[in-house]
């Protein structure tokens, strides 16, 4: 019988939770959160056995703890965590960057005990209530051990396959240059967009009124939130740095090149970053979440959106938002559908496209 151990049961915890007590019911499951009704409720769900008050000695007998709080409070929890886990017990956490809390577990005496790890997952839900055992399906799971042939990492390996993730075993310095440039940097420029807009609207309001389309999807992950992604940014502060000034430098030839007319760059631009973004591995889920939405083509008549949510509600499929797409600008189709999970955004599309409706953005 395995034991795990839990600090923090949000999202991202209680989902591994759910997914670990789903693989293997016969698991003990132990956990600490500072919402007690959501420890309470994880109780409930059959998924905590055992319920702890604080962070303590009732870790000491687990065999692997998962640090689950925000990545700054991870690091600063891993000398008490040195008290209270066995000698043998695999100490990992699930934050988004890795050098840091690396460091803190070497001279917290931590290294025969650590071992990192990020698995690529989330929704734009919080809480324990949002968890979800299939969050990690299909997601990548990162794990960055001290050394090669660490066997903590091929415990931590073991337990993403369990759970349906993607282990991929690397170097905590080159996982924080990763995710600077894939995660960190594009929700910086997402935010520095909505930013540019805002200071640039008109007194009544029309930039923001019809900034939807494109607009609104490539800045969709601007509403993440400001305090995990405060803590994000400050810890990897070096490699986010770097790649803003290489941003930045092209950006600043890019206004050049328009300052100056050049076409053949432009169309150049485009035609490269094309190519290349149109090579990325689609199967896998990466740290930039897929909003699970496409857009329907309508007639213009009384009862037409509701035609459409009848038809998906009596097929057992609940939506997250539903509405009229103004700014059809790179997008087709005239409602916007959103579901919670790639699951019923599939199902419902088969079904629609069924019933004859034409789909765009699957």
């Amino acid at each position: 019988m395995k034991k795990y151990g839990f600090v923090g049961l949000g999202l991202i915890g209680g989902s591994l939770a759910r997914a670990l007590k789903a693989s293997d019911p016969e698991c003990k499951i132990i956990a600490y959160n500072r919402s007690r009704a959501s420890l309470d409720e994880a109780v409930k769900d059959g998924v905590v056995d055992e319920p702890l008050n604080e962070i303590g000695e009732g870790f000491k007998e687990c065999d692997v703890v998962f640090l689950c709080l925000p990545v700054i409070k991870n690091t600063e929890l891993l000398s008490d965590m040195s008290k209270f886990i066995g000698k043998d017990t695999i100490l990992t956490d699930v934050g988004s960057v890795k050098g840091g809390i690396m460091n803190a577990a070497e001279n917290a005496g931590l290294k025969d005990n650590f071992v990192g790890g990020h698995p690529m997952a989330g929704s734009e839900r919080t809480g324990y209530i949002a968890s979800n055992k299939d969050l990690y399906k299909n997601a990548y799971y990162i794990i960055t051990p001290f050394e090669e042939g660490d066997k903590k990492a091929e415990v931590l390996k073991d337990i993403a396959l369990s759970v349906g993730a993607i282990p991929i075993i690397m170097d905590a310095d080159k996982h924080d240059r990763i995710v600077a440039g894939i995660s960190h940097i594009p929700h910086l420029a997402a935010a520095a967009l909505v930013e540019l807009v805002k200071n640039n609207d008109f007194e009544d309001g029309s930039m923001k009124r019809v900034a939807a389309g494109g607009f609104k999807d490539i800045t969709r992950i601007a509403s993440s939130s400001p305090e995990m992604w405060k803590e994000i940014c400050l810890s990897n502060e070096l490699n986010i740095s770097e790649y803003l000034g290489d941003l930045i430098d092209r950006l600043i030839l890019i206004r050049e090149k328009v300052d100056e007319c050049d076409g053949a760059f432009i169309a150049d631009l485009f035609d490269d970053a094309g190519t290349y973004r149109n090579s990325f591995n689609t199967l896998s889920a990466g740290p930039i979440k897929d909003s699970h939405k496409f857009t329907i083509e309508i007639k213009d008549e009384p009862g037409a959106i509701a035609s459409i949510a009848i038809i998906l509600a009596v097929s057992g499929i609940n939506l997250k938002n539903i509405g009229i797409q103004h700014n059809r600008e790179y997008i087709g189709g005239d409602l916007t559908v959103g579901f919670w999970d790639p699951e019923s955004k599939e199902k419902a599309a088969e079904i629609l496209k069924n019933k004859g409706y034409t789909l765009h953005g699957i």
